[in-house]
């Protein structure tokens, strides 16, 4: 049984930028799981498949159902992205394995109304470590104003023997954006 000790949220609403107002707030906020690995004391363990067929598809569920308690519909969202952070004693592959399934991942996309890959980290860390979010645009992965990154941390949390499971989302991209697009410097070199 998947053992879940906390649920941590964080929001954060950039309301200026560079000294200059932001004419619609922007939103990010990241939902967070922390659980028990349920590897951890076994050793090695060959094949991850059994846990994150069982788990995977819950942990997503309950991210989901937490996220929306912080925004009112998926069109709201324009960015996303999710991680994760294993404790000390548990693998980096730990850490990968629930948010590299789309047994997670679709319940997070479908549930936005997402089309690109999800962006990611996985890590190692202690208690308080930071949880890092990159985001892309949620149906252009090729859009810069879009490529944000949300921070976050637990002060327990993963202790030694847990994981921490994260997905984040931006109500739009970057304040001010003046960098322009992938699509743009393709057509300005002649790529297409």
């Amino acid at each position: 049984m998947l053992e879940i000790r906390k649920v941590y949220t964080a929001v954060e609403e950039t309301r200026i930028e560079g000294g200059k107002k932001v004419d619609n707030p922007i939103k990010m906020i990241t939902t967070m799981a922390v659980i028990k690995n349920p590897w951890i004391d076994r050793g090695y363990v060959e094949n991850l498949k059994p846990e994150i067929d069982e788990y995977a598809p819950e942990i997503g569920e309950l991210l989901v159902a937490e996220l929306f308690k912080h925004i009112g519909s998926p069109d709201e969202v324009e960015a996303f992205g999710k991680a994760a952070v294993v404790g000390v004693d548990g693998e980096i592959e730990h850490a990968s394995a629930f948010i590299h399934t789309l047994k997670f991942g679709n319940k997070f996309r479908d549930a936005v109304k997402g089309t690109s890959i999800l962006s990611f980290t996985n890590k190692r860390g202690g208690a308080g470590s930071a949880v890092m979010i990159p985001m892309v645009h949620k149906t252009d992965e090729s859009e810069r104003s879009h490529f944000v990154t949300f921070e976050a941390a637990i002060p327990d949390a993963p202790r030694a023997d847990e994981i921490v499971v994260a997905i984040g989302i931006s109500t739009g991209g970057r304040p001010h954006p003046r960098t322009g697009n992938r699509h743009q410097d393709m057509i300005e070199m002649g790529l297409v």
